[in-house]
């Protein structure tokens, strides 16, 4: 196990600066940089153990807030909308679940992939000041210049315009770290900016909650490293930077400057190393992460559901939670294999010392097809479907839907759960067509959502109607005249199909296209067209077809969508009105005030 060195403390001068949400970021970045305790007002000793309000994250937004300070002008500084930070935390609470959180990690070093980067390291290492565990990620990629590291620190700021990147909307950074702990320090090589340079960033909610600040305040540290030393990067005054350099060291787990540089010695000419620290603990006050219950290769959700230990499984329960879309819900290392769904060429990511071996689980699918869909205004997307190795026997069922290479809805069950149909049968696609949410585990419900939901359902009823009796079920509309010595049941006492069926149509993959329009397209169910074959009577209600409850309902919201914007509308007229009443009725009562007014003075005279 690694563990983080330990020393005498040393001194060394840093830079500071402000976490602005207007995310404009000076390149000179003279105006960002505040001297911690002259203007912060910081207590006179800021190594004080810190006593936390709650460890657990769901908790740590509540806690006293210190008096507001009002800004000088006299500083040279624009007004400016300033975070509070509370918005930390408040902001990290996107990620409902720490896997999401530690993935946005893992997608910064795959988008530097582009920039020459071969892997990303994530492991567990011990802080020496305290032994708590230590949260690492480590990546070869071009690193961040002192101006990028800026960038990274500031609120809504992405310097990523590629159509391919993961990242996009420049929040990733500052939610997934508070997400897992409550501190966190980046240490960054590069050579974007014309020479070679090494910076290191320190975003502590510790820090800033124990010192009662109103503003979010980031200590930095940046050296020009194109010479046979590392020289300091100066910006302010000498003692600016002395003072700096104790905050960092005071609330980090490093107690030198010595300590402090040696983190750069594995990364390297170029890369980053991110370290997480005082991670979060639940609600019994275990931490959150599990790191060695249950395998040392692993990062494990302590709190989510896994197999019980000490008690007696059956077969099927068993199977269930050995197969990957159950330990994707606690195990990392399943769920990171999962994660992308192109394998790498040259690129690896490291869990605790082990390569993550890539999962696609289109190569175990049995009786696959491949089924092209063209969304509304995009280009044709294709998507297979087939059942799993395991059924009839396991009742997994879902698609596994990506976002540019990146998983996002794993295992996707579009059926209703009281429905058989769909057992076992698998789907994974690309849908670059529609928006993720910001927390990358669920895409944002719009009317392209929807349709695509609604063909989900069409698609994968089609397929089971097709298929069903590859596996062993019963296919739909199939009425069996005899039951004969031999021929098999299932739990419903309802024929299967016949064993030797299955064996002739086992092995084939079919290709369908349904490369019309959302607008245009209809499912037919030629399995139905009949009442005999769907077993209804005559004079029964014909059935429904999937397809056109599903644009019934897409119609049904986009109406439900113009009555809410009406809605809208009418409230903000109602209010306006509401104030022209206001204004009318205080001038008639100014009004009338002046003529009785001036009537008691006619009297008076």
């Amino acid at each position: 196990m690694s563990m983080l060195p330990k020393s005498e403390t040393n001194g060394v001068l840093i830079p500071i600066v402000h976490l602005d949400s207007d995310d404009v970021v000076s390149s000179t970045m003279i105006d960002v940089h505040l001297p911690v305790r002259s203007q912060q007002n910081l207590p006179e000793s800021t190594s004080t153990p810190f006593v936390s309000e709650s460890r657990s994250f769901w908790k740590a937004g509540d806690y006293v807030v210190g008096p507001t300070s009002k800004p000088s002008h006299s500083q040279g500084y624009l007004d400016h909308a300033r975070v509070h930070p509370k918005f930390l935390h408040s902001n990290a609470t996107s990620h409902k679940w720490a896997f999401g959180a530690i993935a946005e990690l893992v997608d910064n070093a795959v988008d530097e992939i582009q920039n020459g980067a071969t892997f990303i390291k994530v492991d567990k290492l011990e802080n020496m000041k305290d032994n708590s565990p230590v949260l690492c990620f480590q990546d070869d990629g071009g690193g961040m210049d002192p101006n990028s590291l800026r960038k990274c620190m500031s609120l809504g700021y992405s310097s990523k315009k590629s159509k391919t990147t993961i990242g996009q909307y420049g929040n990733g950074f500052k939610t997934s770290t508070m997400r897992l702990g409550a501190d966190a320090i980046v240490f960054s090589r590069s050579t974007r900016s014309g020479r070679a340079t090494q910076s290191v960033g320190l975003l502590s909610y510790t820090f800033l909650r124990k010192t009662r600040q109103d503003d979010v305040i980031i200590p930095m540290i940046d050296f020009d490293i194109s010479g046979n030393w590392a020289e300091p990067i100066v910006y302010s005054s000498l003692d600016d930077w002395s003072e700096n350099l104790k905050t960092i060291l005071d609330w980090s787990p490093f107690t030198s400057k010595e300590d402090l540089m040696l983190q750069f010695e594995d990364i390297g000419s170029h890369g980053t190393k991110i370290l997480i620290y005082n991670l979060w603990l639940n609600d019994e006050g275990i931490y959150e992460l599990s790191f060695d219950d249950d395998d040392d290769e692993d990062i494990m959700l302590r709190d989510e559901a896994k197999p019980e230990s000490g008690k007696k499984l059956n077969k099927k329960t068993v199977q269930l939670q050995s197969h990957i879309s159950y330990r994707i819900r606690y195990s990392f290392r399943a769920y990171v294999s999962l994660l992308y769904l192109r394998r790498f060429s040259n690129f690896k990511i490291i869990l605790r010392g082990k390569p993550v071996e890539q999962f696609d689980i289109t190569d175990e699918l049995r009786h696959s097809e491949v089924v092209r869909y063209k969304p509304a205004n995009a280009a044709t997307v294709e998507m297979t479907i087939g059942f799993i190795k395991e059924a009839p026997n396991l009742n997994v069922a879902g698609f596994n839907v990506y976002h540019k290479n990146r998983l996002i809805k794993p295992f996707w069950k579009v059926n209703s759960d009281g429905s058989s149909k769909g057992n076992g049968v698998v789907g994974v696609l690309e849908a670059n067509f529609i928006e993720p949410a910001h927390d990358k585990q669920d895409f944002e419900r719009s009317l392209l959502f929807l349709r695509l939901e609604g063909k989900l359902k069409q698609m994968i009823n089609d397929y089971w109607k097709g298929h069903c009796h590859l596996v062993g079920y019963q296919p739909i509309g199939y009425q069996p005249i005899r039951q004969s010595a031999g021929q098999l049941t299932n739990s419903q006492n309802v024929l299967l199909a016949d064993p030797q069926d299955i064996f002739l149509a086992s092995g084939h993959q079919q290709v369908v296209n349904l490369d019309q329009p959302d607008e245009d397209f209809r499912a037919t169910d030629k399995q139905c067209s009949t009442h005999e074959q769907c077993g209804t009577s005559i004079g029964a209600p014909a059935p429904v077809s999937i397809d056109d409850i599903c644009e019934e309902n897409i119609k049904l919201f986009t109406r439900c969508e113009e009555y809410r914007q009406k809605e809208t509308e009418l409230k903000t007229t109602v209010d306006d009105l509401e104030k022209e009443l206001k204004e009318a009725q205080a001038k008639c009562a100014y009004v009338t005030s002046l003529i009785e007014a001036k009537r008691k003075s006619k009297n008076v005279c």
